[in-house]
């Protein structure tokens, strides 16, 4: 597997406002909101200000205002065509584009590569630039060919670790590198609390530690979770010497403090997550990644997906392998529960009686 990532040379400031209002039009605006939206864009201007000194006043030509909401609506729709004629997998947010596919044949690596020329072709024609020393390869599998790919006459580097909508993610599929780097950003942040706030009492501390500390060691954690029991110890140690810094309840278990452990989070957000995927708001997307299972005798819930097995333990690691046995052990009281908050209330109940 070879997955390309692309990155635009200054996105947001290129956009061509003649280009951008055709395809406006295309989309089925009426000519009304595209004039509205082209006089908002047009006759805007900017200068420069280096140690107290201005620069003369230049007008914006192109580009959509970064910082507002409507810019980026009007980006995506600007590369909204971005894949079109393309074959094989690619994932647009925003500037970053990443595409790729499996390239054991011949065959399969030149898709790859004309799927990257007509990416190529996408950007001179819409007036755009790919940043050729961002552009990076990494190369997935023990028996991979290492590949290369090239944009125009430059050829794209291989890389052994990217970040990829800030995760980050090496050709081993190892997360030992992400949980190194969130650890850090976490140990940063508790430093800085710790030297800042001079009260140490549970009202003030908690809610630091919940809103400051606590989202660098869990965004995105169900794909990333630890696996490894060094990655485990290292992101739990954090909230517990978060949980050292209340005055008075130092040595207090989790449960007497009202919170659950990261690794406790982390198995109920799995289960959070399949109930969103079999149940709740991502029901489509969840009949490609489960199957249900046949149900030979009424024990447990009456949701159950089927379990399949796997040699690779990285595969093993998936959410959707590793969260279908703990999904399918859950009582049915809770998985019938009939909205999503209902749900985390019936499964809070239920895991505190289990871990």
């Amino acid at each position: 597997m070879n997955v390309v990532y692309q990155d635009f040379s200054k996105a947001f400031v290129k956009v061509p406002h003649g280009l951008l209002a055709r395809k406006l039009v295309q989309c089925g605006l009426c000519k009304t909101m595209v004039r509205w939206i082209c006089n908002w864009l047009s006759e805007r201007t900017q200068r420069v200000l280096t140690n107290a000194s201005f620069s003369s006043w230049k007008e914006v030509t192109s580009g959509v205002p970064q910082g507002f909401i409507l810019g980026l609506v009007l980006f995506n729709i600007f590369i909204n065509d971005l894949d079109g004629g393309l074959e094989g997998t690619i994932i647009k947010f925003a500037d970053d584009t990443k595409l790729g596919g499996i390239a054991n044949t011949p065959e399969e690596r030149s898709r790859i590569q004309n799927n990257l020329d007509r990416l190529e072709r996408w950007a001179e024609t819409n007036k755009m630039k790919f940043n050729r020393d961002k552009c990076k390869i990494l190369h997935l599998g023990r028996k991979n060919e290492m590949q290369r790919y090239r944009m125009g006459d430059a050829w794209h580097n291989s890389s052994t670790c990217e970040k990829d909508l800030g995760v980050l993610m090496d050709n081993k599929l190892n997360m030992s590198l992400q949980c190194d780097a969130a650890a850090k950003k976490a140990n940063g942040i508790l430093a800085c609390i710790n030297r800042s706030i001079v009260s140490r009492s549970r009202e003030v501390m908690l809610p630091f530690c919940s809103a400051l500390v606590r989202p660098h060691l869990e965004y995105c954690v169900q794909f990333w979770a630890p696996q490894l029991k060094g990655d485990v110890d290292k992101l739990g140690s954090i909230q517990w010497r978060a949980t050292k810094m209340i005055k008075g309840l130092e040595n207090k278990p989790y449960g007497e403090l009202g919170m659950f452990s990261l690794q406790k989070r982390r198995l109920r957000g799995d289960r959070i997550a399949m109930y969103k995927y079999v149940r709740g708001s991502h029901r489509e997307e969840g009949t490609s990644l489960f199957s249900a299972a046949l149900q030979t005798r009424m024990r447990n819930n009456g949701f159950k997906l089927q379990e399949r097995r796997f040699h690779l333990n990285i595969r093993k690691n998936f959410l959707t392998v590793r969260a279908v046995q703990q999904w399918n052990s859950l009582p049915q009281s809770v998985v019938e529960a009939p909205s999503s908050e209902a749900f985390k209330q019936r499964l809070d109940g239920h895991l505190s009686g289990v871990l």
